[in-house]
């Protein structure tokens, strides 16, 4: 697979070493590097001396870092390097709004798959030959985890002492976290990996996202927090529902599944029982509280208590 990277500023130059340090680096056949949103507008009225004067063909186009409108230069660099696949993450709320994803796509040819990831380590698979075989490697972290605890369900109490990344974060906050995992007790791995995950430190933004009503940042810190519980097969924090209380979601007009920031994203972190009655993953809630003080019936509480999670995504 060939990959032909657009890159701006300090979170384009993240990605592009992280893809390069973890496996990707033959792959990378060409990288243009554009100003930084500080030495340019949002608003270009033509893009055209922007477009590179060098585009090689290329089976996957990678634009990081890029803000407003010269994000319009993908379609026609897709568009000379054959490509048929691209990818544009966004990491701060302003950088590419729908409006421009809609233009930007209005500007290519049908048969090419564009996606726009937001954080970059949310992607998964789409059904695109190049994008999926891109997230082979990266993009929603997925680990592997050992303990000392001696046999397959591991215990609370024990320690980790190896982790194993299948699918890590673009920029490589997960291998960094990893590294910083071993040697924890597995009750303590999610709090801490959310903590290594900060101190990386993650670029994307804290400013309030519109879509989710929470922060890009916190939004990937759910992502790698969701593949420790996964590993480990539990969480020891997580908003759950009383069930016998709960009215069900269609005598509240949804709202702790129309708050979850999560959902907002896509994730059937919340979603109706059989009975009509709300439901918590606990493997992606990001235990952000915002559904909490929103219930009508006061049905959510957090729980602090080991929780069985699903190893499956």
């Amino acid at each position: 697979m060939r990959i032909f990277i657009l890159s701006s500023g300090e979170y384009g130059s993240r990605i592009v070493n992280g893809l390069a340090i973890h496996g990707f680096a033959p792959n990378i056949i060409g990288i243009h590097e554009f100003p930084s949103k500080d030495e340019l507008s949002d608003f270009i009225e033509d893009v055209t001396e922007y477009v590179p004067s060098n585009i090689p063909e290329a089976d996957l186009i990678i634009a990081v870092g890029m803000h407003g409108d010269i994000n319009m230069v993908i379609p026609p660099v897709v568009k000379k390097s054959g490509a048929k696949s691209a990818i544009a993450a966004i990491y701060h709320p302003q950088q590419i709004p729908f409006g421009l994803q809609n233009e930007i796509k209005s500007e290519l040819d049908d048969d090419i798959t564009i996606v726009f990831p937001k954080p970059f380590c949310s992607l998964t698979s789409v059904g695109d030959e190049f994008i999926d075989k891109f997230t082979e490697k990266f993009g929603k972290p997925k680990l592997i985890i050992e303990t000392n605890s001696g046999s397959d369900e591991i215990d609370v109490n024990s320690n980790i002492i190896s982790v194993n990344v299948v699918r890590g974060a673009p920029c490589g906050a997960t291998w960094f976290v990893a590294e910083n995992i071993i040697g924890i007790p597995a009750k303590e791995a999610e709090f801490e990996a959310n903590k290594k995950h900060h101190n990386f430190p993650c670029q994307a933004s804290m400013a309030t996202d519109k879509q989710s009503g929470d922060t890009i940042l916190h939004l990937a810190s759910y992502k790698i927090k969701e593949a420790v519980k996964r590993a480990i097969g539990f969480t020891c924090r997580v908003a759950m529902v009383d069930p016998e209380t709960c009215e069900g979601l269609e005598f509240c007009d949804n709202i702790c599944l129309n708050i979850c920031p999560n959902v907002a994203m896509g994730v059937n972190t919340i979603h109706y029982g059989k009975d009509g009655k709300a439901i918590i993953d606990p493997a992606t809630c990001g235990v952000c509280e915002f559904c909490i003080p929103e219930c009508p019936y006061g049905v959510i509480e957090v729980y602090e208590e080991r929780i069985p999670v699903s190893k499956e995504e």
